[in-house]
């Protein structure tokens, strides 16, 4: 029996088949009502009648038996289609008969279903927070309600010399690290963190809130080829490309948008940590390096040293 593939697992001429034998059944079970319908009719005696019929009948039963037992036999030789979701046109991509070596539809499939149980997860959750929303703002009613201070507007713009005095005092407090501070854009100011000899820093900020940190080697260039800062290349080192991964991480760890000058100083203080990157052992396996690569996490409250996996 030759193949064709209607969908992955699919055997299209057992398809049609099974289709013929659908329309042969209705045609089987419409003839059985039809018996059931004329009744005992063109036969001159009673008992001619009956046989007749009874005979019509049964006839007609095994009709349907043949031909429902004929539709279990071609359901089994269709199969299954992988899948089934209405994913429109992209369906099509289930044609393609090297399915193990082009899985898109199927990660295709995975993906819808991530992104259903998702908005699923996120209904639910949004219901939650608006109930306890409703029932705090029902809490706060009444006399509380006006005794209850209004909250300060806070700005994201500070005056340029604000920014060059924190940043002033924070390069006064660690003499192991040395801070250059530009502004080639205009009022955003961009820090060039030297620690030690161990590795450079590129901070970008936004008046005193820090937007994005690459770090790179101590040797390596820091410089585009119109003498600015290049804030889009990493490292050419993994060690480096990691740091810049764990910093990209304490960036949100450390929030405190009523405080910014608090935030940076906690950054600051935490960078300061990797003076002994290749010195300090990490605090958990006691080990240097571990796959070719020193403790490259800091932890945020203690400082000490991990290996990106020893650290879970």
């Amino acid at each position: 029996m030759a193949e064709g593939v209607l969908s992955p697992g699919v055997n299209l001429e057992a398809f049609s088949q099974a289709i013929a034998a659908i329309q042969a059944l209705r045609s089987s079970v419409t003839r059985v009502f039809d018996c059931l319908k004329d009744g005992m009719r063109n036969k001159e005696t009673l008992e001619g009648r009956e046989k007749g019929f009874v005979a019509a009948f049964q006839e007609s039963l095994h009709s349907v038996s043949r031909d429902l037992g004929e539709l279990e036999r071609l359901s089994n030789l269709v199969g299954k289609p992988s899948e089934n979701h209405p994913l429109h046109n992209s369906g099509l991509l289930s044609l393609d008969p090297v399915q193990d070596k082009t899985p898109l539809y199927s990660q295709l499939l995975q993906a819808y279903k991530w992104s259903n149980k998702l908005q699923y997860h996120a209904g639910l959750a949004s219901g939650l927070l608006n109930q306890q929303s409703l029932k705090r703002s029902a809490n706060q009613m009444g006399v509380s309600a006006k005794r209850r201070p209004k909250a300060q507007p806070t700005t994201l713009v500070l005056p340029p010399q604000y920014v060059d005095d924190v940043i002033s005092r924070i390069d006064r407090m660690f003499p192991e690290m040395s801070i250059q501070l530009s502004r080639p854009n205009g009022t955003s100011a961009m820090l060039l963190v030297t620690l030690g000899k161990v590795l450079k820093v590129i901070v970008v900020m936004r008046s005193l809130f820090i937007d994005r940190t690459i770090v790179k080697g101590y040797n390596e260039n820091v410089y585009t080829e119109d003498g600015k800062l290049d804030i889009w290349s990493k490292s050419n080192y993994q060690v480096f490309q990691k740091v810049t991964d764990h910093a990209t991480t304490a960036l949100l760890h450390y929030q405190l948008p009523q405080m910014p000058d608090v935030v940076v100083r906690s950054f600051m203080t935490w960078l300061r940590s990797y003076i002994k990157l290749f010195q300090a052992p990490c605090q958990r396996c006691g080990k240097f390096l571990q796959d070719g690569l020193p403790p490259t996490w800091r932890d945020f409250r203690t400082l000490e040293a991990f290996h990106d996996t020893c650290r879970q």
